[in-house]
């Protein structure tokens, strides 16, 4: 008997994280993640997106402990629970959105550029401000 629990399209991790795609009656637990990751996300375009099937949420023993939010192929807000940072929950969300749009496209500060770079995304600074940048991930 084979044992590998079915995921249809989600993707499950070794320590339990499961990638689906996130449901409006979660907008509570997606505004949770992405506040704790102090980003500036407005409610209103994250639950049109959760209603869109723009977001994906990493989730762990029944609690969302990521999400990512997109716009198309762009990454609105990708973030991890503050207990969940450094153990792949953000790579996770961020292969998993490839996998559905082909390419990603995401604008960001050099604080997370390390991450993107880690994923290989192709990395420019944003109108020659060394602190901004955009970056392009395509599937193979």
């Amino acid at each position: 008997m084979d044992d590998t629990p079915k995921t249809d399209g989600d993707t499950t991790e070794d320590d339990g994280i499961r990638v689906r795609e996130g449901d409006p009656a979660e907008l509570v637990a997606v505004m949770r993640v992405l506040d704790a990751g102090l980003l500036e996300a407005d409610a209103g375009e994250v639950r049109d997106r959760l209603a869109a099937g723009g977001c994906l949420v990493a989730e762990a023993s029944g609690r969302v402990v990521g999400a990512l939010v997109l716009d198309g192929d762009y990454v609105d807000a990708v973030a991890a629970s503050p207990s969940r940072r450094g153990r792949g929950v953000g790579t996770e969300l961020v292969r998993a959105a490839l996998d559905r749009r082909g390419r990603l496209v995401a604008d960001f500060d050099g604080g997370v550029k390390q991450f993107y770079e880690s994923l290989g995304f192709d990395i420019e600074e944003r109108n020659g401000d060394e602190r901004r940048f955009r970056g392009v991930l395509r599937g193979e």
